[in-house]
């Protein structure tokens, strides 16, 4: 029988960390319940001590799933783990999860500790943990370039003290797999109590190898993989679930492991998260992009024809990606729009249905055919959209080529649900009617954020296709994203900035 993996799923934390995919409560609970349905192990809900809002968040999570261990990171420090605890203990399985640097270079410069005051300090912070919950793990952070020999010590310390998993995660992406090999393989041979402890790894990609050193660690022993969907995370990345997992499912005989993941559940996977955070998924992305299963190659196309094995090594079928026979457009009724919310993997109540279906028909008048990814979008933007201080009311915009430059005029309301509703309009100038619109928006809340980053890209194909932007902004030192998806790429742009602004409020609240 073979063994198994446990997929330790950091989207919601590491995965956050990624410039551009900050979610916002409700965000990261219907994400949590998707990788439920996927079959993680564990999900790593958050850093409680972060912020009052990361709090909340993962408590919310932990109240939210089932199925699913629930960890908590925290610092190898006594405050941290109470709070820790304190978000995460109503969950039906809690983990503790708690780090603390090993290498040479993070004890010196960053702890400005000796490795025997390291050494205490972990095995201190995972008898605290242990008081709290059986369910405990240490990371050993930048354990990729720790002493292989003070990394015994410290793997062999924490789990007498009573982690249940230990982590020796490859924190800056530096090592590449067949020195990651070695290095567990080390651990698995000489940590004398190792057989009371599971091994795990988590691997970042700024060299590019996260997913070959996760696999070579898995070959040498480890057992607990931690990753992302579409390997978001700190700069270059984590390891991408998707590609781990597949890769384990295709070449069984390598591996020789199995995990719990429905790899059916993988691609609507991967669209619940680019469509939460306003990130596409790049066409050559491997598993789930657009080309992953295109063939153009003449040469390539006939051997599908004639035997899809000749240059498939998966269906699309195998991951999630099936077509579908319910077909949206301005003749169907609610039952096949509800029908089509729960195919893509929402529950909705009556209400959120009529809402849903209002929206489609409105599309539908619009657009030729209303994609999977457009009813998707629907959901996102008109369901779970929540009412916010700042609100859109109606905007005109005039771009022209001649003596009269851009300009836009805007209708906005102001005032949260159950506050007095406040009506506010002005017209602006600007370089290009995107920026018209946006200095119409900044007039009216009155604030001038920077504006870091803003993208436009299609949800689907055709020039009626919706229009996804995504904006970041920064304001008094705090960042925010904004998200939006309509059929007008000028409007989805205000929608946007519109989106940045409320939550830029609630961050500023929250601090």
């Amino acid at each position: 029988m073979a063994d198994r993996v446990y997929v330790f799923d950091t989207t919601l934390r590491d995965g956050e960390q990624s410039p551009g995919a900050t979610m916002n409560l409700d965000e990261k609970i219907r994400m949590a319940r998707q990788l439920e349905t996927l079959g993680v192990d564990i999900i790593e809900a958050g850093f409680p001590i972060a912020s009052q809002g990361d709090f909340e968040a993962v408590q919310a999570i932990a109240r939210a799933v089932s199925n699913v261990q629930v960890a908590g990171l925290c610092r190898a420090v006594t405050g941290d783990i109470d709070r820790c605890w304190e978000a995460i203990k109503e969950a039906e399985n809690p983990r503790i999860h708690t780090f603390l640097a090993t290498s040479d270079i993070h004890m010196k410069y960053k702890l400005g500790k000796t490795a025997d005051e390291v050494l205490v300090m972990a095995e201190k912070a995972v008898r605290h943990a242990a008081s709290y919950t059986d369910n405990v793990e240490f990371s050993a952070e930048d354990a990729s370039r720790s002493d292989w020999d003070f990394l015994v010590k410290v793997t062999e310390t924490v789990i007498d003290a009573g982690a249940r998993v230990v982590n020796i995660p490859d924190t800056v992406g530096y090592t590449q797999p067949f020195e990651y090999f070695e290095l567990i393989k080390y651990l698995m041979d000489n940590v004398r109590n190792v057989d009371k402890a599971i091994i795990s790894v988590h691997c970042h990609n700024d060299l590019g190898s996260a997913v070959a050193n996760s696999l070579a660690a898995i070959r040498a022993g480890a057992r607990q993989v931690e990753c992302t969907v579409l390997g978001i995370g700190e700069r270059a990345g984590n390891a991408a679930l998707e590609d781990l997992v597949m890769a384990l499912n295709t070449r069984k005989e390598l591996y020789d492991v199995e995990t719990g993941i429905v790899t059916e559940q993988i691609f609507p996977s991967c669209r619940r998260l680019s469509q939460i955070i306003g990130m596409p998924i790049p066409p050559n992305k491997a598993i789930v992009g657009a080309n992953a299963f295109a063939h153009e190659s003449g040469v390539h196309q006939d051997g599908v024809f004639k035997n899809r094995l000749t240059y498939e090594i998966m269906t699309p079928a195998s991951i999630g990606r099936t077509s579908n026979d319910i077909v949206i457009g301005k003749h169907s009724g609610s039952h096949a729009v509800r029908r089509k919310a729960e195919e893509l993997g929402y529950v909705l109540d009556n209400e959120q249905v009529q809402v849903l279906f209002k929206a489609v028909k409105e599309l539908a008048d619009k657009k030729e055919q209303v994609f999977d990814e457009d009813v998707e979008a629907l959901i996102l933007e008109k369901v779970y959209r929540r009412r916010d201080r700042f609100r859109l009311v109606d905007m005109s915009v005039f771009s022209g080529t001649g003596i009269v430059p851009p300009h836009s005029a805007m209708v906005m309301e102001f005032g949260r649900e159950g506050d007095e509703v406040a009506i506010r309009r002005t017209s602006e100038f600007g370089e290009g009617s995107v920026d018209a619109v946006f200095k119409s928006i900044y007039s009216l809340v009155g604030m001038s954020p920077k504006l870091e980053f803003y993208s436009v890209n299609a949800v689907t194909e055709g020039s009626d296709a919706l229009a996804g932007v995504a904006v970041r902004i920064e304001h008094d030192g705090v960042k925010s994203v904004g998200r939006a998806n309509d059929g007008d790429v000028i409007r989805a742009s205000a929608l946007a900035m519109i989106n940045a602004l409320n939550r830029l409020e609630k961050a500023k609240e929250e601090k």
